[in-house]
């Protein structure tokens, strides 16, 4: 949750966006057959091309299902307790990919891992700027990574890179011939965490209450953050502004004042035994009173939609 020049990466999406099939499909083949992704047939199987196989395998890893170790000169290849949890064809919590629950999460953990998602990482943390062009991105990161990196980042690799920012994220606010038709297959497009007036070629990342952003899921990044940095006990403003390239809560969900606290108050009434909000001269903190497993709050979620569903 926190950038490392030396352990960050970019370009290595190979240009396509992560696309609403490609985990689901990624993941599952890949318990089917550990070795798919250098498989000579892995085309076939995944019903791809050779480049995109490539792709579906960064994705995966970079939403943290699946991670590469090392060991000696091999490298291993192997799916998350996360991954497992929610992907597992029999017991996953979502295997299809179908709960906007876990679009939200996918969302989380890209924009949390420094390491394999870093212009992800860097946008929904560091940059800022409410409406926007895309030069503009483009040199906001070009002079983020002069400052704060020893190694150089080709122009066209942060320029590929910005753009599938924006064609992931971007939601068109016009029907016109102008929508990029590929956005429409990506999962987050229906956030609007990012929208794009396709005449005027201009963007825009607003803060809002962000209704629909579960409350389990937002409990789950809140738990997260906090188990990362050690404490029980914090500020609501370090949700907000993140701390020496850590993560911004608000900044990932594009999330106002005023609708972070709705839901931090919401995971407080859910959670009485877990979690309390104080105000203390004037300064409001946010407790962790009593420690919950994360997984806990996913399966909260899971079993609340099931139950709607059901009903």
């Amino acid at each position: 949750m926190v950038i490392v020049s030396e352990n960050s990466a970019f370009g290595r999406h190979q240009t396509f966006i992560l696309r609403y099939s490609w985990l689901t499909k990624g993941f599952q083949a890949f318990k089917e057959n550990p070795d798919i992704f250098t498989d000579d047939n892995a085309t076939v199987e995944l019903g791809v091309g050779k480049v995109m196989v490539s792709s579906i395998k960064y994705w995966i890893e970079a939403a943290q299902l699946a991670v590469t170790t090392r060991s000696g000169n091999a490298y291993d290849f192997s799916s998350t307790k996360l991954g497992d949890k929610i992907f597992d064809k029999i017991d996953g919590l979502d295997p299809y990919f179908e709960d906007e629950g876990t679009v939200w999460l996918v969302h989380w953990l890209l924009a949390t891992n420094a390491e394999l998602a870093t212009t992800i990482f860097w946008f929904f943390n560091n940059f800022h700027k409410a409406e926007f062009t895309a030069d503009e991105v483009q040199n906001a990161l070009t002079d983020f990574i002069q400052d704060s990196f020893t190694s150089p980042v080709s122009k066209n690799t942060i320029k590929n890179d910005v753009s599938m920012l924006l064609r992931m994220y971007g939601r068109a606010t016009s029907n016109s011939s102008g929508i990029i038709e590929e956005s429409l297959d990506s999962p987050f497009s229906l956030f609007g965490l990012i929208s794009q007036n396709v005449h005027n070629k201009t963007y825009k990342s607003v803060s809002t209450d962000k209704t629909n952003l579960p409350v389990d899921i937002f409990g789950y990044a809140i738990n997260e953050f906090m188990n990362f940095l050690g404490k029980d006990q914090l500020p609501i403003e370090d949700f907000i502004y993140p701390k020496e390239g850590s993560i911004s809560i608000s900044g990932i969900f594009r999330l106002s004042e005023n609708g972070l606290i709705n839901l931090l108050e919401d995971l407080v009434n859910k959670y009485p035994s877990n979690f309390e909000l104080r105000e203390t001269a004037g300064l409001h903190q946010f407790y962790v009173i009593e420690k919950i497993d994360s997984d806990k709050l996913l399966e909260s979620h899971y079993i609340s939609e099931q139950e709607v569903k059901v009903a």
